[in-house]
């Protein structure tokens, strides 16, 4: 795997030997950190090993292949010829590669209310809460959830919550769970008004309007009373177990993730020709745009079968009419905006730039409502297929800000985020605005957003950081407003994982 800091490849682990076997299949998993944001990039190699030194050189090398993690995770299983080192085919090997994601994302949903708790304040009655505890490795009890408090009942209900199966019993269903009812006091020293031991299996068993009761038991007083029942009785009403799907789960289940690029072609850039301008192509071949459109895609080309990406500009005028457009073609084809993969968008760009006259006003509505119709199609389907990311690259001061603001509200509840990345020096407040981190974002009207889908940043935050530091500045919340979309939609991955028992 590559190290972060050195760029260079440093070797990761090594698969279990397999002796005698032209087609061997490895067994020992190779366990590696995920970032979405970031392209992670891996070379997987195969040796004819015959001895018994650890040194790989002097083994036969049968080929090898570079590849990124995200196309691993975006494949059920990935499949390449192996390559000699000069990238030469080596013969008919091939390499095959799937991935798995190591973690039980299993949620135990529990509502709880209890009866007849004992009186354990003087001028009142008790302010009950739970708290649950698991045994921990080093025997003693673990705190894994504690309620709310709930004042002056001793037939508290307390709200519905959820904590998830691995920090509640490490995924084990008969780990002992102790439960424990005090009353609360705000100088901190609570008074126990009884606990109980169970399980996840007897938790259960709740469920369907048949509650599960437990007696409540203050173990000094069963000792001091031989009268004594219990100080109340808990009733678990309801005891679910559902599964919390992650980013992996939906990308391995077969979502697409749809890029998408909107190009600010506004006067206010410069002159394309004038070295000052913001669209200027240095000799080098670069600008903020060119490099805003490389980090971003990058990233996200791993997540998309066809590489297929539509570009767009907005903001200029357009030949033949030299009518200003909101949405317009990087390649001049509306009926077919598609560029082949990020050098396609790229050489668009290059290409259209002497083509047009840069001119005004600054319009975002169009091209998110314009991207919003497909992820509106999609959304018709019903199924966890299609995510659509549009990233708009754009230099100041947004002129449709209230149409923008409706446009990104009904976003909002479609299967897309927008990332705006701004060049050059000016203000970049309305873009702030938009982010909606101080805040929820609301329309015009007073319509708040159902999810926060945009993410802002300025150019120049990065100018001296590594290119790869844009991305995953950028990039690093999609895969939260992925999940928080299809969660809020009740879908399930395409094809949901196999959930293995603990």
């Amino acid at each position: 795997i590559i190290n972060d800091f050195a760029s260079v490849f440093v070797q990761l682990d090594r698969t279990e030997r397999i002796k005698n076997c032209q087609n061997p299949e490895f067994c020992k998993k190779l366990v590696v950190d995920y970032y979405f944001e970031k392209v992670q990039k891996l070379k997987f190699g195969v040796y004819d090993i015959d001895n018994k030194t650890f040194d790989l050189n002097d083994d036969d090398y049968l080929g090898g292949i570079e590849c990124t993690l995200g196309q691993v995770v975006s494949s059920s299983v990935f499949t390449r010829p192996l390559e000699l080192k000069q990238g030469k085919p080596a013969g008919k090997g091939t390499i095959m590669i799937s991935a798995e994601e190591i973690k039980d994302t299993r949620v135990v949903y529990l509502e709880i209310e209890a009866r007849n708790l004992d009186k354990k304040d003087f001028l009142g009655k008790s302010d009950p809460f739970l708290e649950f505890y698991k045994p921990s490795d080093a025997g003693t009890w673990q705190l894994v959830y504690r309620s709310e408090v709930i004042k002056n009942n001793l037939n508290p209900c307390w709200r519905k919550f959820s904590v998830s199966l691995q920090t509640f019993c490490g995924g084990d269903f008969n780990k002992p769970i102790k439960i424990q009812c005090a009353d609360h006091d705000s100088d901190g020293s609570h008074d126990l008004i009884g606990t109980f031991e169970t399980n996840l299996t007897q938790l259960q068993k709740a469920g369907d309007g048949s509650p599960v009761e437990f007696e409540c038991i203050h173990p000094e007083k069963k000792q001091k009373k031989k009268s004594y029942k219990n100080s109340g009785i808990i009733r678990i009403k309801s005891c679910k177990i559902e599964t919390e799907y992650s980013f992996l789960d939906y990308v391995m289940g077969g979502c697409q993730i749809n890029f998408t690029v909107g190009v600010d072609f506004t006067g206010s850039n410069g002159d394309p020709r004038s070295p000052d301008s913001l669209h200027y192509i240095s000799p080098d071949g670069i600008n903020e745009y060119l490099i805003a459109i490389w980090s971003v895609g990058s990233v996200v080309q791993d997540y998309d079968t066809d590489k297929l990406f539509p570009a767009f500009g907005f903001g200029a005028q357009v030949p033949p009419s030299w009518q200003v457009s909101h949405e317009f073609a990087l390649n001049f084809n509306p009926s077919n905006p598609y560029c082949q993969g990020i050098q396609g968008i790229v050489d668009a760009y290059r290409q259209i730039l002497p083509q047009i006259r840069l001119y005004g006003p600054t319009n975002f509505s169009p091209i998110i409502n314009h991207v919003a119709r497909f992820a509106a199609q999609s959304a018709q389907q019903g199924t966890a297929s299609q995510y659509f990311i549009l990233l708009i690259i754009t230099d100041g001061e947004i002129t449709d800000l209230d149409q923008t603001r409706q446009a990104i509200v009904n976003a909002s509840k479609l299967p897309m985020s927008i990332i705006i990345v701004g060049v050059g020096e000016a203000d970049f407040k309305a873009m702030e605005f938009l982010d909606g981190d101080n805040g929820v974002l609301k329309s015009l009207t007073g319509e708040p957003a159902a999810r926060d889908i945009v993410q802002f940043v300025p150019f120049r935050q990065f100018k001296n950081a590594p290119r790869e530091a844009l991305s995953q500045m950028v990039l690093a919340e999609v895969p939260k407003q992925l999940v928080s979309y299809y969660k809020w939609q009740g879908w399930p991955p395409v094809k949901p994982p196999e959930i293995k028992m603990m």
